[in-house]
């Protein structure tokens, strides 16, 4: 929860140029869910990938607040954090994987 559209904008465009010329690493950017689409746009031609911050382990239903893997493979992530220690310690998760395929 640190950006917002027009700063995390601003943090992509510049990284994208940065990370240019970077080849031996995967680049894959994480922005928070409502800026997805708009980071998939930026990165879309590039060798770089989008991953999404968390995912829900129920394919869909009335869940409010939480996001599916076919939502997320819909925006074009190919990729999700699981279990990051910020998820664990303030709201209980537990270090669950899942696969998105």
């Amino acid at each position: 929860m640190n950006m917002e559209l027009t700063s995390a904008t601003t943090l992509v465009s510049s990284l994208l140029s940065v990370l240019k010329d970077v080849r031996k690493s995967d680049v894959v950017f994480c922005p928070p869910f409502p800026l997805l689409v708009t980071v998939h746009e930026l990165i879309r031609n590039t060798r770089f990938s989008l991953g999404a911050q968390n995912l829900s382990w129920e394919d869909k239903g009335a869940f409010t607040g939480e996001v599916s893997a076919a939502m997320l493979l819909s925006v074009g992530c190919q990729y999700v954090i699981i279990g990051h220690s910020e998820r664990r310690k303030y709201f209980n998760r537990s270090s669950r994987s899942f696969l998105i395929s």
